[in-house]
């Protein structure tokens, strides 16, 4: 879908200056416990299933959503697995645009769909094993990968 009518409409009055965006990102495993990534058009590095929280929309709703709109998933948050935010997400897009990303971290269970890469939004589409991740655009910590975690929700201090 890219960039909201919400954000375009911020954009417009505030150029490139640093914008707070609160989005998700999920753990989206297979029956083999491996985790999807993808990897959109022009780039060459990977990232988790992500997307910025609409206006009006739940944190497990922008989860559902973003889920259908990069893979043909439909997808079934289950977990808060972590919360980040902070001056190590903020990140200048090629176009200038400032962003600091708040993201909840969610694990997520395939309820149905199918997986349809090179769709609007995203090249590549690709299950790895938690031992062996690709190269990825946004860094987070290695705890939201494993198989084995706590029942609260990590986060940084």
């Amino acid at each position: 879908m890219g960039m909201s009518d919400y954000y375009k409409n911020l954009r417009e009055k505030i150029g490139n200056e640093l914008v707070f965006m609160p989005g998700v990102a999920g753990i989206i495993r297979n029956e083999q416990g491996e985790i999807l990534f993808g990897r959109k058009h022009n780039e060459s590095t990977w990232g988790l299933i992500a997307g910025a929280i609409e206006l009006g929309e739940t944190p497990a709703q922008a989860m559902v959503r973003e889920a259908l709109e990069e893979t043909g998933l439909v997808v079934e948050p289950e977990k808060i697995i972590g919360i980040y935010g902070g001056e190590a997400r903020r990140i200048t897009y090629s176009n200038g645009h400032q962003v600091e990303y708040l993201t909840i971290v969610f694990e997520c269970r395939i309820k149905s769909g199918q997986l349809t890469p090179d769709n609007e939004e995203m090249k590549d589409l690709q299950f790895f094993p938690e031992d062996q991740l690709p190269p990825m655009a946004n860094q987070y910590p290695d705890y939201i990968f494993s198989s084995n975690q706590e029942e609260r929700a990590h986060f940084e201090r």
